[in-house]
């Protein structure tokens, strides 16, 4: 057995589902592995960063790593944008990334480069010296690596750096699976500085996030916030909200700024469960980064690395909270707009026709902003831009819909972020995947007009109107789709585009949507 047949049967071992890969030369012994063990299902891209967001997906919809294949730096170089949401989503991802053997190394060829600096940005834990006799050891330890929580924005990414003649050369076989690592505790000096904090009164907020955006971490929230009259957010972008009639209500912290501070202004206490302060998004002039009231006391149950659940759990015990209400979304009729579309209609198509138990993955202002007015509709899984790099959305839904083939998935997309990875398309038409892409065209990266229009400007010259259009020459998505096997149609008008989401979703397979209008955030 070579070291390649070893990983990969190590990873198999380990629960490892997905290989999701885009393999060059460095890579065969890789591939050939994968061909001898079925109980891993590979899956190909045409890109990297479907790749990288592929396997985003499945680890938002599972908990559980898939392995990503890529080759060398470059390849890497090209997933490294999905890496970064995927960091901060804290998604469990193994990259195997394929090199140069040592002895090739010096010869400085063509695809040489420093893949070590390269994963810095975005891995807990990189391994670069694997040899044969290491290579399915290096594996299990990856595997663990990416399961152990990490402090702060560090992510739980393993990427293993895999030189050729470690993945051809002799092996004496599978490691064996490491331990499956446990969230530590929070301490009680913590559950007793935060409830005395909620008794003392004032407008309290516990803002809820990471493992304490959980179900059963809002649900014991929910609790807390029916005793003592505090309220409860999740962050604006986070990575998984289960949410839907007869599922936990909780508010999400807007976008901009000034939105937030308008929604905390009244806030005496910020309790902080799992997450960090709110930070903008992007640095202006006059306004704060970190964005709380003056005079706001922040403290902290748990950090981000802690078991946020039992943390909720012996606070309710202590407050005395544990037999109040929980409060759930409940259940209204949304009915279908009519007219032309806007973003308003397009949001309300979306909620009317929205599938039962369905993963909305969304990479626009829009498809974000839909999710207040869903969360009356059916019960979802919704899959945020947690990163801010645009080309999520598309390869996020594909390895949701790999994790999860019985339901359907909802991919709402930005005609500006759809561009970066339209390839995960070709993926979707390969695999057969139950997706529905949605494109709000507008012809526009909106969100600059947006920003500019918040710098005052309100004359917008040629040169600066050119760089935020991309209506010329205009995209036709649906022909696009085709080409890459995928049907779908054009909406000009909200009854079209109800009737061609209805489609999609009774038809199996994928269907891409373009809806066509003048699209304000």
């Amino acid at each position: 057995m070579n070291g390649a047949k070893a990983l990969i049967n190590t990873l198999a071992d380990c629960g490892v589902e997905f290989c999701i890969a885009n393999p060059g030369t460095s890579e065969m012994h890789l591939v050939q592995g994968l061909d001898a063990v079925p109980e891993i299902k590979s899956v190909l891209s045409l890109f990297e960063g479907v790749c990288t967001g592929a396997a985003d997906g499945i680890g938002r919809m599972t908990g559980k790593p898939a392995a990503t294949l890529l080759h060398l730096g470059p390849g890497m170089a090209n997933g490294i944008a999905n890496l970064h949401n995927a960091k901060r989503a804290n998604s469990p991802i193994i990259n195997i990334v394929g090199n140069h053997p040592n002895f090739h190394v010096g010869y400085d060829a063509p695809l040489t480069s420093n893949i070590d600096t390269l994963a810095k940005n975005f891995s807990c834990w990189i391994k670069s010296e694997s040899t044969a006799a290491t290579l399915a050891k290096d594996g299990a330890d990856a595997y663990t690596a990416c399961l152990r929580q990490s402090s702060g924005s560090t992510g739980q990414i393993a990427t293993l750096i895999m030189g050729a003649d470690a993945a051809w050369g002799e092996s004496p076989g599978p490691a064996v699976p490491n331990a499956v690592p446990q969230r530590s505790k929070v301490n009680e000096t913590s559950i007793e500085q935060v409830a005395k904090v909620i008794e003392g009164g004032g407008d309290t907020v516990l803002l809820l996030e990471h493992h304490g955006s959980e179900q059963a971490a809002m649900a014991i929230a929910s609790k807390i916030a029916s005793k003592t009259g505090c309220k409860l957010f999740n962050s604006t972008f986070p990575a998984r909200i289960d949410g839907g009639p007869g599922r936990v209500a909780v508010e999400r912290l807007p976008y901009f700024p000034e939105q937030v501070l308008s929604t905390l202004s009244e806030v005496k206490n910020l309790i902080l469960v799992g997450g960090e302060i709110p930070a903008s998004f992007f640095a202006y002039k006059n306004t704060p980064g970190q964005l709380i009231p003056e005079g706001c006391q922040v403290t902290r149950l748990s950090f981000i690395e802690e078991d946020s659940i039992d943390a909720l759990e012996r606070l309710a015990d202590r407050l005395g909270a544990n037999k109040f209400k929980t409060t759930y979304f409940e259940k209204q009729e949304i009915g279908k707009p009519t007219g032309e579309l806007n973003t308003k209609t397009i949001i309300q198509s979306l909620a009317a026709t929205l599938p039962e138990n369905v993963v909305v993955c969304t990479d626009s202002g829009g498809g974000n902003a839909a999710y207040p007015m869903c969360q009356n509709t059916t019960q979802n899984s919704w899959l945020s831009l947690t990163g801010g790099a645009i080309g999520q959305g598309g390869p996020c839904a594909v390895g949701a819909a790999l994790a999860c083939p019985d339901q359907r998935v909802l991919a709402a997309l930005g005609d500006g972020g759809a561009a970066y990875t339209i390839q995960a398309l070709w993926t979707q038409a390969r695999e057969n995947l139950d997706v529905t892409t949605v494109i709000f065209a507008n012809n526009s990266y909106n969100i600059l007009n947006v920003e500019y229009g918040r710098l005052g400007v309100t004359d917008v010259g040629d040169i600066a109107s050119s760089l935020f259009d991309i209506g010329n020459p205009a995209i036709d998505w649906v022909s696009i789709g085709k080409g890459f096997g995928v049907p779908g149609g054009k909406a000009n008008t909200s009854e079209e585009l109800c009737k061609l989401l209805e489609k999609s979703y009774e038809t199996p397979g994928p269907f891409i949507i373009q809806a066509n209008g003048e699209l304000k955030r």
